[in-house]
């Protein structure tokens, strides 16, 4: 049986990291006695009008129906299944994380962080370290728990010790914001543990560390590579920094139209930085050819986020009425709603 899908839950102002979805791997279910579990609760607990459907057919034995409700989208499914599944085995520690994230999230039931909390624990009791390292968030932060940062920890230290990677990313952010030079060096081969297992923001912060010297030698060589591989595993923060790095030729080859896509892809993400980036190669016609009226809409979409740039607002200030007029739409239209 494979564990839901969990969010890589992390800590605020921390080298500025984003958190990152992570996929959990199969875990075994181990052989223990029953243990006492949170009353499982019907189908009136589900919000109305949540998203349902009959368990899809598998001719698969072991297909986790439950799971597979749940990365379609199929909340109400997904409860319902977890909690069959309980009802026959009380040691399916996959089903109680599934439970404990549906009712973190409030996804097909009603939102509830303490219940959530009680299925986490169940689950990490039962050995599944995805559970223990979220677990170990929501008593750092006092989410559905009463905070207690030292019990947190610990449950992160227990989750890393079994190659956790949100757990080793989380416990890492923690040891840099220490400061200390042995808190670094363990940090650095903590994110180099869950950078391996592919979480963009590990590689991200990996990237940041290289870049830096923090923790390890500076090798701006290995800060493009892990910043390029959090970038094509969907970190945004990561696309930036690759994109500054390939657009200057900072251990990478310098290749100014590259590096232009990339920070078009993260601008037309909304990304504040990337899009005054994009507004400047097109101002200047660097890496793409030049276009006023384009530079003109990215740098109305990056200040409406706060983001000014008085060399832009030079470069654009000859643009006709009509040109504004164009630029304002295309802005309009990367801004969204």
């Amino acid at each position: 049986m494979r564990s839901p899908r969990l969010r890589a839950l992390t800590l605020l102002g921390a080298l500025g990291l984003a958190a990152g979805p992570v996929a959990a791997k199969p875990t075994p279910a181990p052989a223990t006695p029953a243990p006492q579990i949170p009353t499982l609760g019907t189908s009136s607990q589900t919000l109305p009008g949540a998203s349902s459907l009959p368990p899809a057919p598998s001719n698969d034995p072991n297909a986790d129906l439950a799971y597979g409700a749940y990365q379609r989208g199929f909340y109400v499914t997904a409860f319902k299944e977890a909690t069959k599944r309980l009802e026959t085995n009380k040691t399916d520690f996959p089903a109680m994380t599934l439970l404990a994230e549906l009712y973190s999230q409030g996804l097909g039931v009603r939102q509830d962080p303490a219940r959530a909390a009680e299925w986490y624990r169940l689950a990490a009791n039962l050995g599944d370290p995805h559970a223990a390292a979220t677990l170990g968030m929501m008593q750092i932060e006092g989410r559905g728990v009463p905070k207690d940062p030292a019990a947190g920890r610990a449950l992160l230290e227990k989750a890393a010790a079994r190659a956790d990677a949100t757990a080793s990313y989380n416990l890492a952010l923690i040891l840099i914001g220490s400061g200390q030079p042995a808190d670094l060096a363990r940090a650095a081969d903590l994110l180099r543990r869950a950078a391996h297992q592919e979480l963009a923001a590990a590689q991200h912060a990996l990237g940041v560390l290289y870049l830096q010297g923090r923790g390890m030698a500076k090798d701006p060589v290995k800060a493009a590579e892990w910043f390029r591989r959090a970038a094509d595993n969907g970190d945004l923060a990561g696309e930036v920094e690759f994109s500054i790095l390939l657009f200057n030729g900072e251990g990478i080859q310098k290749d100014e139209a590259r590096a232009a896509r990339y920070f078009r892809h993260a601008a037309f993400r909304g990304n504040a930085v990337a899009q005054n980036r994009v507004a400047r190669l097109y101002a200047s016609g660097r890496g793409v050819p030049k276009n006023l009226v384009e530079a003109a809409a990215w740098d109305m979409a990056a200040r409406a986020q706060g983001l000014s740039d008085a060399w832009l607002a030079q470069a654009v200030a000859g643009l006709t009425p009509e040109e504004r007029t164009r630029a304002e739409r295309l802005a309009a239209d990367r801004m969204g709603p």
